[in-house]
């Protein structure tokens, strides 16, 4: 029984140390960045309860960082094309439509397309849940 609460301890200690990791790279380079390290801080936090001092002010962050993607007109629809362009690359590296490509075929193409559907994804929750904030900043100013 102990050795399986160690292994549950090192799969969540190995779980949310990666999220947080790819987080952080994910910081300086296009994606998800602040959310991934969030759900790495939570991961850990379930484990680690002296880690959750960390995780309201990441979540804090990251909630002004949906606000500021979905704030304008432009900021959505520069995000609807960077999705739609993961997709299209995607679709071109998995075709190997151009061979001298790094990496070409499905691998490489299905983790751009996932990219994609991740994007769309975390931006209709961003939309979703700054609507819901704003309409129940009015219904308490009404």
């Amino acid at each position: 029984m102990a050795a399986s609460k160690q292994l549950k301890r090192v799969l969540i200690m190995l779980l949310g140390g990666a999220l947080v990791l790819v987080g952080v790279v994910l910081l300086v380079l296009p994606g998800p960045g602040l959310l991934l390290v969030l759900a790495g801080l939570v991961t850990l936090a379930a484990e680690f309860p002296s880690l959750e001092k960390y995780v309201d002010p990441v979540r804090d962050r990251a909630m002004k960082g949906m606000e500021a993607a979905v704030s304008s007109p432009l900021n959505v629809a520069g995000s609807v094309l960077a999705g739609l362009g993961l997709i299209g690359l995607g679709v071109v590296w998995g075709l190997r439509l151009f061979p001298w490509l790094p990496l070409p075929g499905w691998a490489t193409g299905s983790s751009l397309i996932i990219s994609g559907a991740i994007l769309f994804g975390l931006l209709g929750y961003s939309y979703h849940r700054v609507s819901q904030r704003r309409r129940s900043a009015a219904a308490q100013e009404s």
